[in-house]
């Protein structure tokens, strides 16, 4: 089950420089390299419960693009049903008020509307209904542009079950879908049985105070991954100080903060490099 804290968070300012698309079917943000320089390869998004017209992610996507020279796709694998942003709203007003009744009314207020606003993420947007979707994403994707270029696939939040399950040794056409695979503060994990069965390498960025994985489940999956034979070796990292969700929706004003977020950023950009 995801946790109150991947609903939190900040938003950050910038504008996306990519365009909007369809790719295989689906609604997609797609940032490309620097003009004039090749490809290295394909990083496909799986993104937190915001999903893909979420500008956090759309501005991670055009980093991506343009630290390591991907084309990056963001798709809409949650047909529309992404949390929308008013759930930062009830997030920060349970800080916001000093007197006690008013504190208590507000919070009331927001508790009710937030649960209104997560139920169709949660009913639409379960891994068993949307990993299919993600698989044949994955699976088109791979006979078409991914038949001559590798494929990474980078999620965070909700996004990290889909990478994990999509690096349990799933082909076609005798290649596999993934090429490598990188998480950061990946929820609803089944541990160790998810990691376990990891086929192709992924590297985890955790966070070091984390409903998801408390501290001694993230020295599972680090001894789990990096023991695995090649190609599935893997790698896991907790950074020091951070909490669910400081990849993706950390306050940038915050210079330690925003190292943090940009430390999970590189990891995952040298970790595609490494492997494409």
């Amino acid at each position: 089950m995801a946790c109150a804290d991947c609903f939190r968070g900040n938003i950050h300012e910038g504008q996306p420089k990519g365009e909007v698309g369809n790719v295989h079917g689906l609604d997609t943000y797609i940032s490309r390299p620097p003009k004039g320089t090749q490809s290295r390869g394909i990083i496909v998004i799986i993104p937190d419960a915001f999903g893909w017209k979420f500008g956090n992610n759309r501005l991670l996507a055009d980093n991506y693009a343009e630290k390591g020279d991907f084309t990056v796709y963001l798709p809409d694998f949650m047909n529309g049903h992404a949390a929308p942003l008013r759930m930062f709203d009830h997030g920060r007003a349970f800080s916001t008020s000093s007197n006690i009744l008013t504190k208590m009314s507000v919070r009331f207020y927001h508790v009710f509307w937030a649960v209104l606003d997560i139920i169709p993420f949660f009913y639409y947007c379960n891994p068993g209904k949307t990993f299919p979707v993600v698989k044949g994403f994955f699976e088109q994707l791979r006979k078409d542009e991914g038949a001559t270029q590798p494929i990474g696939a980078a999620g965070f939040c909700w996004g990290g079950k889909h990478v994990v399950l999509l690096s349990h040794g799933h082909e076609i056409d005798g290649k596999p879908l993934l090429d490598a695979g990188f998480t950061a503060h990946p929820s609803i994990l089944s541990i160790p049985s998810d990691i376990q069965k990891i086929q192709r390498p992924v590297s985890f960025a955790l966070a070091a105070k984390d409903d998801q994985i408390s501290p001694a489940k993230a020295e599972k999956v680090k001894a789990i991954v990096e023991a695995l034979p090649s190609p599935a070796t893997g790698e896991a990292y907790v950074i020091p100080g951070t909490g669910h969700g400081f990849a993706v929706r950390a306050d940038l004003t915050k210079d330690d903060v925003a190292a943090q977020a940009a430390r999970a950023e590189d990891q995952s950009v040298d970790w595609f490099e490494k492997h494409f």
